[in-house]
């Protein structure tokens, strides 16, 4: 069954001018919000700014949220890991690559008790890998962080900027059915990667989907007024049998109308999966 989502927060008028981050005030509110929208999922965030009041961390907030998500039949499927893109997980020392290891460890025993079944492990911007040795310290902790994931039956989707070849070679050596990929269609079109490579590279690891529209070399921009091809993302997808969830990552709208912005955007993004459906079925013909 498809499953159309928002990334935590966007529902929300942003905190301290903040454009993505853990709501601490108005979390509890998405819930509603997000059934309002017609919304099926929330995409939650572990990031820093908010790590001192997410309710991940405790077994009493785990539950807060569980009966939330019951009440409002918005599940919660998925956590995005900006934590490690403040405090990654390559070019510090060994001491703080010991520590956030060791915390990506924990943060995957409080999955399995959210009933969380993935992490977007971002390696974009500030933790984006950049050399040969920096790719062997990620395939590193990861052979030993997998073993947890698999015990806890939470996969680890890694999100990068890097190339099709590259992420293809890095999965590659990732041979786990716990690591997949997330594909984030704004940002490989910021970064004028050929989505057409990039499927056929490693299109049969992709786990996840962020859908958000950028310009190329620039930032994100409304569902179709960007670079991403997103409806020949999607009729790529469909064609490769994909049949995860799709978490709306757009650019935001005007503050107060987040509830509006978001039916818009999932409306488009309807328009769009069914318009894919369409054109693999008349292949098919």
């Amino acid at each position: 069954m498809r499953c159309i989502g928002i990334m935590q927060g966007r529902l929300l008028p942003p905190e301290e001018g903040r454009f993505q981050y853990f709501p601490r005030q108005g979390w509890m509110t998405e819930f509603s919000l997000a059934a309002a929208a017609g919304l099926d999922s929330i995409e939650w965030i572990y990031d820093v700014w908010g790590e001192g009041a997410n309710p991940i961390s405790s077994d009493r907030g785990i539950d807060q949220v569980r009966r939330l998500a019951k009440e409002h039949s918005v599940e919660v499927r998925s956590l995005c890991a900006d934590y490690f893109m403040e405090r990654p997980l390559i070019r510090v020392s060994s001491e703080q690559k010991r520590s956030g290891t060791n915390h990506l460890i924990w943060l995957i025993s409080r999955c399995q008790l959210f009933y969380i079944s993935r992490i977007v492990l971002p390696f974009v911007d500030n933790s984006s890998i950049r050399t040969d040795s920096e790719m062997a310290d990620v395939i590193s902790t990861l052979h030993e962080v997998v073993p947890h994931a698999s015990e806890a039956h939470v996969e680890i989707h890694l999100e990068t900027s890097l190339g099709p070849a590259a992420f293809g070679d890095l999965l590659g050596r990732l041979p786990f059915a716990e690591v997949k990929a997330n594909y984030d269609t704004g940002n490989s079109a910021s970064l004028g990667y050929d989505f057409r490579e990039e499927l056929s590279a490693y299109g049969n690891r992709i786990g996840s989907v962020h859908i958000k529209d950028r310009v190329r070399g620039g930032g994100t921009v409304p569902l179709d007024c960007g670079n991403a091809d997103i409806p020949g993302v999607l009729a790529g997808l469909h064609e490769l049998g994909y049949s995860g969830d799709y978490i709306l990552q757009v650019a935001r709208g005007e503050p107060g109308r987040e509830i509006e912005w978001a039916e818009h955007n999932r409306r488009v993004l309807v328009s769009h999966l069914q318009a894919a459906a369409e054109t693999a079925a008349e292949r098919c013909q």
